[in-house]
């Protein structure tokens, strides 16, 4: 802990200085971040780090899972977060980013035994419908390893899916103002891989290649509005 403490008064002494003229425009201005990362709450997952943002590019929301609960009634910081991202920040971009060695996941992947930790047992079922895939549609000889890397992999997609369900996402993304992309980092390679959402399958995100996107912008309504229009 007293080595934390001592890189804070380095910020103070060497870091902010360097950046002052970014942090006082960003004390002006306020924050226009670039996207919205929902990653976990794993101490060795850094979204800024991954991302090589600078303070004011990203708007984080971290949990344990890197889940997005169904949108409901009741309050909830996920959910608060989200609809602030998009209807206050303007958040054109949205990432769901998993992770290996996930202990959420693992937690589902073993069936772990979550009877002394009952809130966490809570949360993970916003999981259950990953953990039901990786159990039914996957084989049962798999690898412990693998068997996590598929839970890690679906529940993206899963959490991505429940972020469609969120008001505020779902007419962004029926205006064609909202994409959303799932990720997966991988701690022991170095390497994040990417939803590509016409093939469902997680691609290495490379330089001088196409990103692969989940849901790209574009309108997406369930009308044709100029037929609709003709037809009245």
């Amino acid at each position: 802990m007293n080595d934390l403490i001592g890189r804070v008064f380095s910020f103070e002494s060497h870091v902010f200085p360097n950046q002052s003229a970014l942090y006082n425009r960003l004390a002006s201005d306020g924050q226009s971040p670039k996207a919205l990362m929902i990653s976990c709450a794993d101490s060795r997952i850094v979204p800024e780090h991954i991302m090589q943002a600078d303070p004011g590019d990203l708007f984080v929301c971290r949990n344990a899972g890197n889940i997005v609960p169904p949108h409901a009634t009741q309050n909830g910081g996920v959910t608060s977060t989200v609809e602030y991202a998009v209807m206050v920040l303007g958040v054109r971009d949205i990432i769901v980013c998993g992770h290996s060695d996930c202990g959420a996941m693992k937690a589902l992947s073993t069936n772990a035994d979550l009877s002394a930790m009952p809130n966490v047992a809570a949360w993970l079922r916003h999981s259950h419908a990953a953990q039901k895939v990786c159990r039914e549609s996957y084989p049962a000889d798999l690898s412990d390893a693998e068997k996590l890397r598929n839970m890690a992999l679906e529940n993206v997609v899963v959490q991505l899916a429940h972020l469609r369900t969120h008001p505020s996402v779902a007419s962004g993304i029926a205006r064609g103002e909202i994409a959303l992309h799932g990720w997966y980092v991988d701690i022991h390679a170095g390497q994040v891989l990417g939803l590509d959402g016409e093939t469902g399958r997680f691609l290495p995100l490379r330089e001088g290649q196409p990103l692969p996107v989940a849901l790209p912008h574009a309108k997406r309504l369930a009308v044709d509005i100029a037929y609709a229009q003709a037809a009245e």
